[in-house]
């Protein structure tokens, strides 16, 4: 259906002098909305202004050299076409006309729908039924997500099999443990319908519990067998259950996937006590989301504070005064001996800790980690390390040509190194540079790793990798939350953290992204004096 005129709004948003050379300026477009005009190599383009991922506004983050980084959570998209070349997120941003009138006045034009969602969908081609190559993509997660959409966005026609675990079609699963009873339709990503009109065959409550790379088959829970040319390989991982007495208890949850956190949820109350056993970011996610809605929280950690070894002793020590402000109780250097039965005899009602004393406990929650969900590549002769994450090269291709692996359940190359890394940002982006290669698109992995948190409305942004690091250097305010933590290692910042301090984990990140280093030297006299370079 072609466009009037009623749909589109033009008009002049700033004169050319109000915006200088590597400039980013938010500007209000009539009243449709506002948009982001940049100007680079003396050229003025206009995008939208917000993050397609959670709405971010672009102006107050990070300008590249032909790209804008979202401030909150890093996705990243070209300035001229709008394109997202990083993530989290599946969506790219509306690209507007711009024209500087006689006088210097800059006149945008643009739709008015797309000035509102600040949101576009990359083209993709249609399925062509005489193409007989068909490409399987395993695991409803971000890389998955990421995968099936960037190969028709790249000129993919032939026949897309989109392999999902769980009932439901992908959804945004970081939002499950830090709101337990978040809406399922709310955080979908994509329709049936959506799926269906791009030609993706989609098999929901379908697991993959076999891989024959000689005769390039998967076997499926369902009996079939299904017949690939190349295939990704997105199974994230499954969340670790101790083997501790009394285990499977009923009201003993993990929080991986919208059914585990509806458990959790419906069994939350005003007398109901709750112990969650690992101070990991997913276990205090989950306390956070608790604590007002049940008579007591208690954390159980190995560890003298939470976070230790991601974001230091200072850093953890502050964030669990936090959630001791907030009526959460803590038992660190600590562990659960075993889960009791109640009444019922199936039902657990309090846990015994190594020291041999007990809490009462109407639910528990276990938050101590994962492991890469590939067991169902035992004897496929795919190489996997001894996590079981899946080895990959530099186009995340296993030794075993064809067959690819991104996101939780894959080792991989990363910036210097080679890891298994669990975020978000990194599954979506897996999944992309995997469908370039599937593509016949030759593209090596090139990304910063970036993850967050929120904790009682405060944001957390990590951007960098230090698994382990010789000292942390904090700018800023411990006391008020407000900081820059520099992880460093040797010589060099491998990492910061930030809280109360956007966009300076986006502003890392981009520095990294461009082959810079921030050195330990650069943090004297003042830590805090190149973030505002």
């Amino acid at each position: 259906m072609k466009s009037s005129n009623d749909d589109y709004v033009e008009a002049i948003v700033c004169q050319e002098s109000d915006i200088q050379e590597n400039e980013m300026k938010s500007f209000e477009l009539g009243d449709a909305g506002k948009i982001l005009l940049v100007k680079q190599n003396g050229k003025l383009s206009a995008i939208g202004s917000k993050c397609t991922h959670y709405g971010a506004p672009l102006h107050t983050g990070v300008l590249g050299n032909g790209r804008v980084r979202c401030p909150w959570h890093g996705a990243c998209f070209n300035t001229v076409t709008g394109d997202i070349e990083d993530f989290p997120g599946l969506d790219s941003l509306p690209c507007y006309q711009v024209e500087v009138q006689d006088g210097g006045g800059v006149k945008v034009r643009a739709k008015k729908a797309e000035v509102k969602s600040s949101k576009r969908i990359k083209d993709m081609v249609s399925r062509d039924r005489t193409v007989g190559t068909t490409f399987v993509v395993v695991g409803g997660g971000p890389a998955g997500a990421s995968c099936v959409e960037t190969l028709r966005q790249e000129g993919f026609r032939g026949r897309i099999v989109f392999v999902c675990k769980e009932q439901a079609l992908p959804y945004d699963r970081v939002k499950t443990s830090k709101a337990l009873d978040v809406k399922l339709d709310s955080i979908t990503f994509r329709t049936a319908s959506f799926y269906k009109e791009h030609g993706i065959e989609v098999l929901t409550g379908t697991e993959v519990i076999g891989l024959n790379p000689e005769a390039k088959v998967l076997k499926l829970s369902s009996g079939n067998e299904l017949k690939y040319d190349a295939v990704f390989l997105g199974t994230g991982s499954d969340a670790r259950r101790p083997p501790i007495p009394g285990a499977d208890l009923k009201n003993i949850f993990v929080v991986r996937t919208i059914e585990d956190s509806y458990g959790i949820s419906g069994q939350l109350g005003p007398e109901k006590n709750i112990v969650i056993l690992g101070a990991s970011f997913v276990g205090m996610e989950a306390a956070a989301s608790c604590v007002e809605k049940a008579k007591s929280v208690t954390v159980i950690g190995r560890d003298t504070v939470p976070f230790r070894a991601v974001l230091g002793e200072e850093i953890g020590a502050r964030l669990m005064a936090l959630f001791k402000e907030k009526n959460v109780l803590f038992k660190m250097q600590s562990g659960v001996a075993r889960f009791l039965a109640g009444p019922s005899g199936d039902t657990v009602s309090q846990v015994e800790l190594a020291d041999g004393s007990t809490l009462p406990a109407d639910i528990c929650v276990l938050g101590i980690g994962s492991s890469p969900a590939t067991k169902f590549l035992d004897g496929s002769g795919v190489d996997m390390d001894k996590s079981g994450a899946i080895i990959v090269n530099k186009h995340l291709e296993s030794n075993i040509k064809g067959v690819y692996a991104g996101g939780d359940n894959a080792y991989a190359p990363i910036l210097d190194t080679t890891a298994c890394i669990g975020h978000w940002q990194l599954a979506h982006y897996h999944g992309r540079i995997a469908a370039l290669n599937m593509a016949g698109k030759e593209t090596e992995v090139q990304t910063v790793p970036f993850f967050w948190t929120m904790l009682f409305g405060k944001g957390v942004r990590f951007a960098g990798y230090a698994p382990k690091f010789d000292e942390v250097v904090i700018g800023g305010s411990l006391e008020e939350l407000k900081f820059v933590a520099h992880y460093i290692v040797g010589d060099r910042v491998a990492a910061v953290a930030t809280i109360g301090s956007d966009p300076v984990a986006a502003k890392f990140a981009e520095l990294v992204s461009t082959g810079k280093q921030l050195l330990k030297s650069d943090l004297q006299p003042d830590a805090m004096a190149w973030t505002k370079k």
